[in-house]
């Protein structure tokens, strides 16, 4: 539970019972000091400190609270950071820590009813055995679906269910009956020890177990059966009790007797009676007849057993038990008046009054937790209710959820658990403490014949929930958070942003209330959050964090741009809105170019296309734009690159980006049969910039790519291009992210490569961070020292094929019809991907890689994820023998996925989804491993346990090489041809004049036998299954045959 909120004032007295403890321990650390040199204060001087201390805090929750709300006026007395570590310092000396300090100061500044101490200044933190004591006790012991069991024994008949199942807690084994007259009694190893097969009957209703008589007793329509499983060999001793008045719908035994050799039964009918049935030893022992068979049922008459009964009902008896805790018996019914009944065992003879309970449309199932000293009904009216045994008049309690009949309650008695079934095979979990739901599962997985349970019991020895269909389920249970009822949720809102920091191994997520969350990436553990970073009601869009992750730069709807403090969540300067242009709109991304204490350089892009640097220096107390992207004008068709003008003054700075603008003639060549314009409605973008290559790549909504090279000074527009070159867009495929991927040797060889001297120059410009667009570190941008100027290319597709290294950039672009285009910074489509999935394309919404840029991976707009193997096609894209393996395919969410990064250190994937989680998962199989925001902390190593989240179903799928949609490679010889030479040598023979009757089936055989081989010397056929997309769904899967080469035409001729 939260802190009740009061004033910061009442924490801050010395006469505090926890002031005093501590103010002892401060003291007691200084008696060592020198006294010269020591600079503690007196006891009489600390407690003016800390009433001084009191003012100082009071004071700026006041102004932060006033500035929240919009109140605040800047003044000369503004309390910052600054000032509030200048006073602390003053007040108490250097003996309190500059991080103790900037960590009240942040608790105070963005929770402003936080409960704080004085003690925390010095380290001395409180509420953190509380706060753990909380989180552990939100775990509960749930059951886990994924490690289901299920025991499919012979002893199920073929169209045959469980009815009845029994747990027998002192001997340790179930006890379970079928309809058709199955009696089986397992160990502890769910291992039969003992069946029969009852054939006087077609249907058993229930079983129970007799503890004097050590027997299993159990009803049909008009019988009652005794079954010793201790018999040996083929001995079957059944004991049938007959005949019995009405048809027999449920049993249980009462344990109360304190006889050795007596049971007493309690029957319920159809007619609503329930019935008290004695036994004993003496009526199975004295009425065997030697004579008979060993496997005969032998036939007991009813009338020589004590039986008593009562009409309690005016429905069917569907359920009757012995509660040993209240030495009562329980029976229900379908009955509204007589729904429930609860009373002692002697109400049966003696006709006094029972208590009743009345519930609409009746009582199907019910069940007793003695700790919680509770009865908890439910029926068809899919509540359940909580009774306590001595008050009939109303419930306790009702718990609501269900959407069918419920069918069936059990107890967990250890952890005050209720377990209740409804007719759609729906399992529920309540805590009777809270009254709450902790979790749901259906066990949808059998097949149609096996979709009603009738059966259900929870062993509390073991903690298994075993069920009864046409098979027996057993499902563990597990101290475990994540099948829990609740969706993981990480924001109560959708995720905006994710972000990781991989210098400080903490992860940055913001949803669209514009609450920002900091994360340790190890633990899952929150380290603080911000709410409302750019004012109250203004959404924060987007984020980057710098290389070194000391600095983080946030984005708003309304355009405005901030820089903080990572470590500290403190504002460092800002992009006002009052210096936004009329046509500012929403920030969609950002990326850091450059940032440290003097200087900071960020690439953003907004909603309205516009591309543009915004810096910011140790002189400048706000943000301000320096450089901005022009929009791109028509490109022609046959070859659409467009030529860029580099002005000469920006040659010599050491700016990020130079100064460009388009050739003027470029404009005069604006037609619609010769160009096209593409569209300004930029939704994403990446940026590529080392040593000998500076690019910036685009993506719109309408499919088309643009690709600013500034080393070649020319921009294009990535595109297919058809039979007539002709550039052809994309059509209804925008673009959703893209990603630049370079092999491993680009990075490394581009590093080597710098001369020593620029050193200096590349600490200068320690530009974009490692984010998950940005696969490379920054490194000095070439410029030249002259204006480049150039007409419009005419390269033809050949030469720009041939242009591609094998250490080149790879551009990577997801697409809203579900594949990924795979681009040359030439220009060409090297490579089209389609994920592996039994669905329907979906758009793809994130890329990442790791790294090492050795995979690729994409999260779609139905929560899957999907992970390539793309190191081999890197080394050398224009190989046909490089290969793109996918290799994972899982669903992460039910939503979106909005972002996700893969930290290869630790070997997971994060995910942020618009469901308000972002989930980790072990990158190599997939597996959950939780979320954050969780109770429990991460444990990374622990991947033994496949789990799912509550709202995933499907396990992940690892993809084989093998499988049909890979790519495969065959070898195959070619076809044989019939041998002339060899039919005529066979032909020749007059033997098939001798046998006229077999002439055809000769002639057949002598024709196979003249089939042979090819006598040209060919290179055997190769097949391959291409699975790519451009050869359709199904034309894509059929072989494709190739010819190495082609022998002349004369060679292959045959003789006639």
């Amino acid at each position: 539970m939260a802190e009740p909120q009061q004033k910061h004032s009442s924490y801050f007295t010395v006469e505090n019972t926890a002031s005093h403890g501590s103010v002892k321990k401060w003291m007691s650390e200084k008696k060592d000091c020198d006294k010269g040199s020591c600079s503690a204060l007196e006891v009489p001087d600390f407690k003016n400190a800390l009433k001084q201390f009191q003012k100082l805090v009071e004071k700026t929750v006041t102004q932060k609270t006033k500035k929240r709300l919009g109140l605040y006026i800047k003044d000369d007395d503004e309390i910052d950071y600054d000032k509030f570590y200048t006073t602390t310092q003053a007040l108490f000396g250097p003996e309190v820590k500059d991080h103790n300090i900037k960590a009240f100061f942040r608790k105070i500044s963005h929770n402003l009813d936080a409960r704080t101490e004085w003690c925390e200044i010095f380290g001395y933190f409180i509420g953190e055995s509380d706060t753990m004591s909380s989180q552990l006790k939100e775990e509960n012991m749930v059951f886990l679906v994924s490690e289901k069991q299920q025991i499919t024994h012979t002893v199920v008949r073929r169209q045959d269910v469980i009815k009845g199942i029994v747990k027998v807690p002192h001997l340790d084994f179930t006890v379970t009956s079928s309809q058709k007259g199955v009696l089986t009694i397992f160990n502890n190893q769910m291992r039969v020890l003992a069946t029969t097969s009852v054939e006087d009957t077609a249907w058993i209703t229930g079983c129970d177990f007799l503890p004097q008589l050590k027997c299993v007793v159990a009803v049909t329509e008009r019988t009652v059966i005794v079954w010793d499983y201790k018999s040996k060999g083929s001995q079957n001793n059944c004991f049938i009790i007959k005949p019995m008045e009405n048809g027999l719908l449920c049993v249980c035994t009462v344990t109360m007797s304190d006889h050795l050799a007596k049971d007493n039964i309690l029957i319920g009918d159809d007619k609503g009676y329930v019935h008290l049935v004695s036994v004993t030893g003496d009526h199975f022992g004295l009425k065997q007849c030697k004579g008979k068979k060993e496997s005969q049922l032998q036939v007991l008459d009813s009338k020589t057993f004590r039986i008593v009964k009562r009409k309690l009902h005016d429905d069917w008896v569907v359920k009757v038990k012995y509660i040993s805790d209240l030495n009562c018996f329980g029976s229900c019914s379908s009955d509204s008046n007589h729904s429930f009944v609860l009373d002692d065992i002697k109400r049966l003879e003696d006709n006094l009054p029972v208590k009743e309970f009345s519930v609409p449309r009746g009582v199907n199932a019910f069940t007793y937790c003695g700790k919680a000293k509770v009865v908890v009904t439910g029926g068809h009216d899919k509540l359940l209710r909580l009774w306590h045994p001595a008050i009939n008049s109303r419930p306790t309690g009702k718990l609501s959820g269900h959407q069918h009949s419920v069918v069936e309650i059990v107890t967990n008695e250890k952890d005050q658990h209720v377990i209740s079934l409804s007719s759609a095979k729906i399992f529920r979990v309540w805590d009777i403490q809270t009254l709450s739901l902790l979790q749901v599962f259906h066990d949808n997985q059998g097949s149609p014949g096996e979709t009603e349970t009738f059966a259900m019991v929870f062993d509390n020895d073991h903690g298994t929930l075993i069920t009864g269909s046409a098979v027996i389920d057993i499902y563990p249970l597990t101290h475990m958070i994540q099948d829990t009822r609740q969706v993981p949720q990480t924001h109560e809102k959708s995720i905006n942003v994710l972000v990781y920091n991989r210098a400080f191994h903490q992860i940055l997520t913001i949803c669209s209330e514009s609450i920002l969350k900091v994360w340790d990436l190890e633990t899952g553990y929150q380290i603080y959050q911000i709410e409302d970073a750019h004012g109250l009601n203004t959404e924060v869009t987007c984020a980057a964090i710098g290389i070194n992750g000391f600095y983080l730069a946030t984005g708003a709807c309304d355009g405005t741009l901030k820089i903080w403090e990572f470590e500290s969540g403190q504002e460092v300067k800002a992009l006002p809105l009052a210096q936004h242009s009329k046509d500012e709109c929403r920030l969609l991304k950002i990326v850091y170019l450059k940032a440290n204490e003097s200087q900071h350089a960020l690439l953003v892009l907004g909603q309205n296309g516009k591309m543009k640097i915004i810096q910011g220096n140790s002189v400048q107390t706000n943000l301000y734009v320096t450089w901005v992207l022009p929009e791109a004008v028509s490109f022609p068709r046959k070859n659409p690159v467009v030529s860029l003008s580099l002005k000469p003054d920006t040659l010599q700075t050491r700016d990020f980006f130079p100064d460009i603008q388009l050739l003027s003639d470029t404009s005069s060549l604006r037609n619609d049969t010769e160009n096209f314009i593409p569209s300004a409605e930029m939704k994403c973008f990446d940026v590529l910039k080392a040593e000998g290559c500076s690019l910036i790549a685009t993506g719109s909504a309408n499919g088309v790519i643009i690709l600013w090279d500034f080393e070649s000074a020319s921009v294009r527009c990535l595109c297919k291009i058809n039979e007539d070159n002709q550039a052809s867009v994309l059509q209804a495929s925008g673009v959703n992210a893209m990603l630049f991927l370079a092999h491993s040797t680009f990075s490394s060889r581009k590093i080597h490569s710098l001369p020593s001297n620029t050193t200096t120059v590349r600490s200068d410009i320690s530009a974009i961070p490692e984010h998950k667009s940005s696969s490379l570190n920054l490194h000095k941008e070439n410029v030249q020292s002259d204006e480049i100027s150039a007409e419009i290319t005419t390269e033809t597709n050949a030469q720009l094929s041939n242009a591609v290294a094998g250490d080149s950039p790879i551009l990577a672009s997801a697409h809203e019809n579900g594949c990924i285009c795979l681009w040359s910074i030439q220009g060409n489509l090297l490579k089209e991907l389609l994920p592996f999935s039994k669905y329907p394309s979906v758009p793809l919404t994130a890329l990442c890689t790791d790294t090492s840029t050795k995979m690729l991976l994409a999260g779609s707009k139905d929560g899957h994820i999907m992970r390539w193997s793309i190191v081999s096609f890197l080394e050398d894209p224009q190989n046909s023998e490089n290969q793109i393996k996918e290799e994972l395919f899982w669903r992460a969410h039910s939503n979106e996925v909005v972002d996700l990064f893969h930290e290869e250190k630790k070997n997971v994937v994060v995910t942020a989804s618009i469901d308000g989680s972002v989930r980790l998962w072990h990158a190599t199989n997939g597996y959950y491993l939780g979320y954050f925001g969780q109770p429990r902390k991460f444990e990374l190593s622990d991947i033994s346990r496949l789990i799912l989240p509550c709202d995933v179903n499907n396990f992940p799928t690892i993809i084989k090489e093998e499988r049909k949609h890979m790519e495969k490679k065959k070898k195959f010889e070619y076809p044989l041809t019939l041998d002339r030479d060899k039919w005529e040598s066979l032909t020749r023979s007059p033997s098939v004049l001798k046998k006229p009757k077999h002439v055809d089936i000769i002639q057949d055989l002598k024709f196979f036998k003249a089939l042979a081989s090819p006598k040209i010397h060919r290179q055997p056929l190769e097949s391959f299954e291409s699975g790519n997309r451009e050869a359709g769904a199904v034309f894509g899967y059929l072989p494709i045959y190739k010819v190495s080469f082609f022998p002349p035409a004369s060679t292959i001729i045959l003789q006639a």
